[in-house]
């Protein structure tokens, strides 16, 4: 599982990132606003988080009066500055972490919160104002400590959700981090267009066999086209649907555990995330499938 280290409110004005750009932080109007962040900047160096989950509202940068979702998740890999009228701000592309937000999505609607999931979004002051009160001035070619999962709020426009309501997807988004699986110091590694998954894996291979433990190296995720089944309605005068079932090519979440074993050397399980799921157990180059009992016997 993964730990929650803190949890640190700070205001978003606008015209505080203003100053940080214009270099009128030690005017005496600004001096003792950003002065009082020194303490919080020291605290962040010395922890050095790996992952921030910036709860914000958007300005009409990423959303518009014409779609406002109550929640929203960035699962991107990365979140450019918007421009919000005068340019974007003079601050790095705030990195993303789309494991760990996949994993939260996918925990937190499992928790009945139907949170809608941003693949690309741009952020604005909401964000990148705390971000500099936290870690300071960062040049925009350089980049942010940490890396960063956004969840914006609708706080502009009726209804905007209770306070309990946004309490009680705190206490699931905790639930959801601390069950994630970095913390265990298993990597998470999400494969990209063309990636071959053995070049990406095998210094995890490497690293968990030099241990001379048998364990898990990494996991792996990708989206495939897997042939799985699929159920279409039959065209009868019954007054019961009847339905039948083929074989169909679906685009799905694939997850591959790859392991290391004192005995056998190197393997890896993958699952393909559909109902009815498809396994496959390669090991010194014998794949076994659907070893569904079997698999569920050796967990």
């Amino acid at each position: 599982m993964a730990r929650i280290i803190a949890g640190i409110g700070s205001s978003h004005v606008p015209a505080i990132g203003a100053a940080l750009d214009n270099g009128k932080t030690e005017e005496p109007y600004w001096k003792r606003i950003f002065s009082g962040f020194e303490k919080s900047q020291a605290w962040m160096r010395e922890t050095k988080p790996d992952v921030a989950i910036i709860v914000y509202n958007d300005h009409a940068s990423a959303f518009s009066v014409e779609m406002i979702p109550t929640f929203a998740l960035g699962c991107a890999a990365e979140f450019p500055p918007a421009d919000e009228g005068w340019g974007p701000r003079p601050v790095p592309v705030v990195k993303g972490h789309p494991a760990l937000a996949s994993h939260i999505a996918q925990s937190v609607i499992l928790d009945e919160f139907d949170l809608t999931i941003c693949n690309k979004m741009e952020i604005d002051h909401g964000m990148t104002v705390p971000m500099n009160l936290l870690f300071g001035k960062i040049d925009k070619h350089a980049h942010w400590p940490c890396r960063v999962i956004p969840l914006a709020v609708n706080v502009v426009m009726y209804p905007p959700p209770t306070g309990h309501r946004c309490f009680m997807l705190g206490r699931a988004i905790r639930k959801a981090v601390e069950s994630y699986a970095f913390s265990n110091g298993i990597p998470w590694v999400r494969f990209g267009k063309g990636d071959r998954k053995i070049d990406v894996m095998q210094p995890h291979i490497a690293a968990q066999a030099a241990t001379g433990r048998s364990g898990v190296a990494a996991v792996g995720v990708s989206q495939e086209f897997q042939r799985v089944w699929s159920a279409y309605q039959r065209d009868t005068k019954a007054a019961a649907p009847q339905y039948t079932f083929t074989k169909a090519d679906r685009r799905v979440t694939c997850y591959y555990f790859y392991l290391w074993d004192e005995d056998f050397g190197p393997a890896f399980i993958k699952v393909c995330a559909y109902f009815p799921v498809r396994h496959e157990a390669p090991c010194n180059r014998v794949e076994v499938k659907d070893l569904h009992r079997h698999a569920v016997a050796a967990a």
